[in-house]
């Protein structure tokens, strides 16, 4: 999970980059899944694995939960303020240890459950630590609220479903259904908006891809040896990887409360690690 966040938070990176060469989101996401898709096939054809697996109605829904997540995300960040939908989206490990426990009986610890608390705690004064102590200057746009909540809720399901595939599904086959499902899906909505890349920004989309993989498949290695909602907590550990590399490629200097929120974070990962006793009964 660790490698799994500082791949995605590379990820957020080249995705800001592109972004600044006024490539559109979704030629972005398209981009990200032909490099997957091409990755993921290759390397099943090679290890000689069955290539669309044997639950293909619970991967597509994988698929097509993953790539619904995404673009509510997408939505929000685009109608609400940055922080604001920051915090909303990271309700996704809580939802995620809910989900596992209804759904696959997973129970959580007192250990999990309290990194949660202080990881959220510690987003909270990253991303704007006036939002735990007074009341924002105007109303949020509800629709793009609604939507944050369902990318989170749409990721915490994504999750759920790869804990769930993990036991019979090679990684590389529920990897391979996210670009399968998303890939048409933007093409689509894309269409007309197609924006040639020019020089650098061919590195910076097929960067993207490659992060994503790694992110990807880390995380479903991880899914399969942890229970959800243990693993997705470490999920946070992307906003401290995110913070650094700010601070390297954006000279984007942390303020006191993104440091003070950086290490609530770091603390609760390391006490996840350490502290891992006997689940809730």
């Amino acid at each position: 999970m660790v490698v799994s966040a500082l791949a995605f938070s590379v990820m957020s990176l080249f995705v800001k980059l592109t972004g600044d060469k006024g490539v559109p989101v979704l030629e972005i996401v398209a981009a990200r899944s032909v490099v997957s898709l091409v990755i993921s096939a290759v390397s099943i054809q090679r290890l000689g694995i069955a290539f669309f697996g044997q639950r293909k109605l619970l991967l597509l829904s994988r698929g097509l939960v993953g790539f619904i997540a995404l673009n509510c995300l997408f939505y929000a960040l685009t109608h609400l303020p940055l922080a604001e939908a920051t915090v909303i989206q990271y309700l996704h490990p809580m939802f995620t240890a809910v989900l596992a426990f209804i759904f696959l009986k997973e129970r959580f610890s007192m250990a999990t459950l309290a990194c949660l608390t202080i990881s959220f705690i510690g987003l909270l004064f990253v991303v704007r630590p006036e939002l735990a102590f007074s009341t924002l200057p105007q109303p949020l746009d509800e629709v793009a609220v609604l939507a944050a909540l369902a990318g989170a809720l749409g990721s915490a399901v994504a999750y759920v479903l790869v804990r769930s595939l993990g036991k019979t599904e090679h990684p590389l086959v529920i990897v391979l259904y996210f670009p399968l499902v998303s890939l048409p899906f933007s093409v689509l909505m894309l269409w007309n908006d197609f924006v040639m890349p020019q020089g650098l920004t061919w590195f910076y989309l097929l960067a993207v891809g490659v992060s994503t993989q790694i992110g990807q498949v880390a995380l479903t290695r991880a899914m399969q040896t942890e229970t959800a909602s243990r693993a997705t907590s470490f999920a946070y550990l992307q906003v401290v990887f995110a913070i650094i590399l700010g601070l390297v490629f954006y000279q984007e200097v942390p303020n006191s409360g993104t440091v003070i929120g950086a290490g609530f974070i770091v603390m609760a990962a390391y006490l996840n690690v350490l502290w891992h006793r006997k689940p809730l009964a």
